[in-house]
């Protein structure tokens, strides 16, 4: 089966049903949502494939595609996948599947949100599958484009909102991050020859124009900002409270996962020393994006402004994980960004379906929402203890890997101190957490309340579908960590330990 070109398939389904959408009629509405959602179910069905197929037994990368694009700079159409970016493009198809349905009410200009929405799809899904770094940085640029439109188009607008701010917001942080991305990737490719990922992971690169930590910090800092890592957080809460909610489940379930990706492709696998030397200096920074994230968590009274800082606080730990530099760490790190895309991603489609049938995303207006949708609350605190990590859930799962896999560490001095440290995030995790829950559902019933329906069979869809996998790799983690050790464990070797 290696002759299939799944990964191009799986890549470009959802272009493919972005043209289809683009000779459908307008007014059609039902019609353009059917064939995103068809398209989409094609591009997870492939995914799902592909991760069952997949050889455990076997090192490297796998399903590869491979041809020359470029070939005077030696610029490669370079798709494959081992056991570090196979989870993630699964996760991306996953949810980019459920988007759809999640996005299913959208009833302004319809025909240009699905078209958008299939498109930054497949963005993600590039920066994931690319082992060229060009075709890496090209897929990471056009991600831009339909999530700008998606946001200052289709996003919150004012009063509560500032859909055009934010919009405008994300997309100049990531370009200045792409612009240093950009000037690292050159550089690299001067002093390598190649744009190969892979290549440049396995022998060492000699620094030709600037010092090596220089190069790495280039790197590092384009996604540290689209992680986000403290102190260059403040374009995703802004952009996640203001994005359409299935934008915000994209945003926060994968997007931001291209930055966690990034830096333990390229940056520690390529820079080895780098990594080591700089370590307690990225550990720090991810404590502290730990605990900042929780601090100001619990300051917020929306909804979706509360759920958008705490992915500040639980990307913390994914620097955390990573920089410990264990096998043990850095699988807990892939773990934890599988587990938060699916439950931030199941967190953001939960205030969806209460900020629509209520019109309220305040704490303060909110009340005993658990009489006049039970089902909605159920779920959604089940989204809610998984994120403060409650046995038998994927979160619990990610975050005792990584904690564990930091303390037992013996590649950086103090780690343990700064592991006890983020291991306080859990307790301010869960103050937030069970504060949001018993506001929102559990306190006395408001009479204003009184005729709010609860989720309707195709809401709860994609909702019980993340609650399976919640449930599913919460229960079985190695369905998982056995896959991501098969990607973690070459680089480690490579950093000596």
């Amino acid at each position: 089966m290696e002759s299939i070109p799944f990964l191009s398939l799986i890549l470009f389904f959802p272009v493919l049903g972005a043209v289809f959408i683009a000779f459908l009629p307008k007014d059609n509405a039902r019609a353009i949502k059917i064939c995103a959602a068809v398209f989409t179910f094609v591009s997870v069905a492939l995914a799902i494939l592909l991760f069952i197929i997949f050889d455990r037994s076997a090192a490297g990368a796998q399903f590869v595609e491979r041809m020359s694009w470029i070939p005077q700079i030696d610029v490669e159409y370079y798709l494959g996948v081992d056991g570090l970016n196979l989870p993630l493009v699964l996760l991306t198809a996953l949810l980019g599947f459920l988007a759809v349905f999640i996005s299913w009410h959208v009833k302004v200009r319809p025909k240009e949100y699905f078209i958008c929405l299939l498109l930054l799809e497949t963005s993600i899904l590039g920066v994931f599958a690319s082992l060229d770094l060009f075709l890496f940085f090209l897929f990471w640029e056009v991600e831009l484009f339909p999530m700008y439109l998606l946001i200052s188009i289709w996003g919150t607008p004012p009063p509560l909102g500032r859909k055009e701010y934010s919009a405008t917001k994300y997309v100049l942080y990531t370009i200045f991050g792409s612009a240093l991305m950009l000037a690292g990737i050159l550089t690299l490719y001067f002093s390598s020859g190649t744009f190969d990922m892979l290549a440049m992971g396995q022998g060492a690169i000699v620094a030709r124009l600037i010092p090596l930590p220089a190069i790495f910090f280039l790197l590092f800092t384009a996604y540290a900002i689209k992680l986000p890592m403290f102190p260059q957080h403040t374009r995703l809460p802004d952009a996640q409270t203001d994005a359409p909610t299935a934008v915000s489940v994209m945003l926060a379930g994968v997007l931001i996962k291209m930055g966690g990706y990034g830096i333990i492709r390229i940056c520690v696998s390529i820079f080895p020393e780098v990594a080591r030397q700089y370590a307690p200096l990225l550990i720090a920074l991810g404590v502290i994006s730990v605990i900042y994230g929780a601090a100001v968590t619990l300051r917020q009274t929306d909804l979706k402004r509360l759920i958008a800082y705490s992915s500040v606080s639980h990307m913390g730990y994914v620097l955390l994980g990573v920089f410990a530099l264990s096998t043990a760490s850095l699988t807990g790190a892939s773990l934890q960004m599988f587990s938060h895309g699916i439950v931030t991603g199941l967190l953001f489609a939960m205030v969806g379906l209460v900020y629509e049938k209520t019109h309220v995303r305040h704490l303060e207006r909110l009340g005993g929402l658990a009489r006049q949708m039970p089902i909605v609350a159920v779920v959604f605190s089940i989204a809610g203890l998984a994120a403060l990590g409650l046995p038998g859930t994927i979160g619990f799962a990610a975050e005792f890997l990584t904690f564990i896999g930091a303390f037992t560490s013996d590649a950086v001095v103090g780690i343990r101190l700064w592991t006890i440290l983020g291991v306080t995030g859990i307790v301010v995790t869960a103050g937030y957490t069970l504060w949001m829950l018993q506001r929102t559902f559990y306190t006395e019933p408001r009479e204003q309340f009184n005729g709010v329906g609860d989720a309707t069979w195709l809401e709860r869809f994609p909702i019980f579908v993340l609650v399976g996998v919640i449930m599913l790799t919460g229960i079985y983690p190695a369905l998982l960590t056995e896959v991501f050790q098969m990607g973690i464990g070459p680089i480690v070797r490579h950093l000596g330990f």
